[in-house]
């Protein structure tokens, strides 16, 4: 994946640890990942040292002969001002910086690590965590066309990828994908209640929604046809599903409420970055 390189991973949490188990398993050999945690030590990072990756607590344990082709950043938002300085180091043209990390711009990295800095800043959601998330990208004009496609190819070990026109489209993209597996585990919530005051026991209401959530995600994922298309092809003319969906679809339904989600979503964005 990086053509006999190393890629230097800062953090390897839930978010991290998945990515890493992803590259692994698409032939990116272990010897060449160096990681950078304070919990180096961690038996959880155990499975991973037995593949060769390197795992150090902090960078001053780091040979100042290491070049990474790949430096990525997985770490809480929180800790970034502290470490990004130490970093710098690696700013060479032939290193690129991706970084995960939310609300850090990419004019922070330049900031932080100068101007020359090859810098692709990437919005991931949770369902990573299981090789189904999806990432959106956005690089400042340092990063090559090489550069790209290793970064793609890094995160598509986790999901679909796409590509940006704009950093500031980040913002929405953080309403619809970034926040939005918490909306599809509150309709499973609210699904399974609506069960039980129909009167089913909350055992079997609880998995009736969760099964019908995540049967109706695979099913769109795996289809050709459109969401649009297949709730169509479940409709049944003055049926059950047009009885609830008249009520879903009505002027004060769901889509003005998600339009109103997603709009508060992409505005705490702005104003949290």
């Amino acid at each position: 994946m990086l053509n006999g390189g190393t890629l230097l991973l800062i953090g390897c949490g839930k978010m991290g640890g998945a990515m890493l188990q992803g590259w692994l398993d698409r032939g990116l050999s272990g010897s060449q990942v160096t990681i950078v945690d304070p919990s180096a030590k961690a038996s959880y990072l155990d499975p991973f040292k037995k593949q060769g990756v390197v795992a150090v607590e902090n960078l001053n344990d780091i040979s100042d002969s290491l070049s990474p082709a790949l430096v990525m950043f997985a770490i809480k938002p929180q800790m970034m001002d502290d470490a990004i300085g130490d970093y710098r180091r690696f700013v060479k043209p032939d290193t690129v910086f991706l970084s995960v990390v939310a609300g850090k711009k990419i004019s922070f990295y330049e900031d932080n690590l100068g101007s020359q800095a090859a810098i692709v800043r990437t919005m991931p959601n949770t369902p990573a965590a299981v090789s189904r998330g999806m990432t959106v990208l956005y690089a400042n004009p340092n990063v090559s066309e090489e550069q790209k496609a290793v970064c793609q190819e890094f995160m598509a070990a986790v999901g679909e990828t796409a590509w940006l026109d704009s950093e500031g489209q980040i913002d929405a993209v953080t309403g619809v994908s970034g926040s939005g597996p918490a909306y599809i585990f509150l309709m499973a919530e609210c699904l399974a209640q609506a069960g039980v005051d129909a009167g089913l026991p909350e055992d079997l209401a609880r998995k009736l929604a969760h099964t019908t959530v995540s049967g109706a995600g695979e099913l769109i994922h795996q289809s050709d046809d459109s969401p649009t298309q297949l709730r169509i092809n479940v409709t049944s003319p003055n049926g059950t599903t047009q009885a609830a969906l008249e009520v879903l679809m009505a002027d004060d339904g769901l889509q003005p409420i998600m339009t109103k989600a997603v709009a508060a979503a992409t505005n705490r964005s702005k104003a949290l970055s």
